[in-house]
Order: C-alpha cells, then structure tokens, then sequence
C-alpha cells in the first residue's frame, strides 16, 4: 500500500507545484492575483538567481528525489541504506512550506497587502507531511 501511496505522490507533487498557494494584492478591491511554486519561481529568477535556485532544490528537486528513492526502494532497486538520505531530502522540502508560512504571516504583519492562502498551498503541504509519513513508515517496516 505505501509504495502506491508514494507513486500517486509522483502526480500529486507536480499538480500542487501548479496549484494555487496563495492570493495576494495590494488591496482587496483591486483584485488579487495567484501565486504558485511555479509562478513564484519565475518572477524569482528574475529578481534573484541564488534565492531561486535554493527554493527550485527545496520546493521541486527534493520531494521529487525523495519520493523516486522512496519508489526505487519500495520495488527493490536501491538498499536499505539509501534511507536517511531520503529522509534528509524530505526534510528540506519541508523547509520550504515553512518559507511560504513565514511570508504569509511577515506580508500580513506589515499590514500593507491582502494575502489569502489557498488550496494549493494545503495540497502542498499535504504532499510534503505525506511523503515523510511514507519515508517513515518505510523504514520502521524493514
């Protein structure tokens, strides 16, 4: 069951990076306009590379990484020992919904936008705790 689980992550992972995190705008009446992991990244690469690359490794490569070694693992391909290193990698995509909360509440806190959380952001989050959860029961069964 968990070797499913973490394959329906591998469709999962890319839908959520497309979806919706959060809404914002300078005032509501204005209209607000949505940000993705992807959109984010794009305007991103063009203000700062570095901050873009960090967040291209934590949001994009280090789920997706963990969750083919995960994979791999679940049919056979790789040994047992290949297991913390995943885990480190799920760690670190973590490290990036953390990032989009601390935004979220430093916008809000300044009082001069209007930011909204959107579904988007919970599918990712979702992704995020559910590939740990996989990684973590993976290991306890072997």
């Amino acid at each position: 069951m968990l070797r499913y689980l973490n394959l329906a992550l591998l469709i999962l992972f890319p839908i959520s990076w497309f979806a919706p995190l959060m809404r914002a705008g300078i005032l509501p009446i204005f209209g607000l306009s949505e940000i993705s992991v992807i959109s984010g990244l794009i305007e991103l690469f063009q203000s700062d590379i570095l901050l873009a690359l960090l967040i291209t490794v934590f949001a994009l490569v280090a789920p997706m990484a963990k969750t083919v070694g995960i994979a791999m693992i679940h049919f056979g391909r790789l040994t047992d020992r290949a297991k913390p290193f995943f885990e480190v990698m799920g760690k670190l995509a973590m490290a990036d919904v953390f990032l989009i909360a601390l935004y979220v509440v430093i916008v809000k806190g300044v009082g001069l936008a209007t930011v909204e959380t959107a579904w988007g952001l919970y599918l990712f989050s979702g992704c995020i705790l559910a590939s740990l959860a996989i990684s973590h029961l993976t290991k306890r069964l072997s």
